[in-house]
């Protein structure tokens, strides 16, 4: 049986880009898109919907969406579909689908990936990953 899982996406960016450093050093970044779906239905009303998508990243990508892209930013993504199951501070089970970034492109002109943003947020680094009512990642 063939498979095949494979997400693309363009979008905005819904919040700033949180990029951390796992124990061994590797970036990671997670970031948040809305997708936008307009269409007409048969009487003629426009209607539209917003997907929100959780988005993370590692590495190089990491690094460079958090240092290039914020809040508002259009992006165009390719990746994966990824599950996560965690267990919150209470003691319930959790669930999330992301999208395991893979590739990117920059979006909005020439001069929207040409310069830093101009606070970059303070890279962290993480020494313990924090188990609580949101994922690791």
């Amino acid at each position: 049986m063939a498979s095949f899982n494979q997400v693309t996406l363009i979008g905005n960016l819904t919040r700033d880009p949180e990029l951390k450093r796992l124990p061994k050093g590797t970036a990671a970044c997670h970031f948040a898109m809305a997708v936008n779906r307009k269409w007409k239905t048969d009487t003629g009303e426009e209607r539209e919907e917003v997907y929100f998508a959780d988005c993370k990243c590692f590495g190089r990508t990491a690094e460079t969406i958090a240092q290039y892209v914020k809040k508002g930013s259009p992006l165009f993504v390719q990746g994966r579909l990824t599950r996560e199951e965690w267990e919150a501070k209470d003691g319930t089970k959790k669930t999330a689908t992301r999208i395991m970034v893979e590739s990117f492109q920059f979006l909005g002109g020439k001069d929207a990936a040409a310069r830093p943003q101009q606070s970059a947020p303070a890279r962290k680094t993480v020494t313990q990953l924090d188990l609580d009512d949101e994922p690791p990642f």
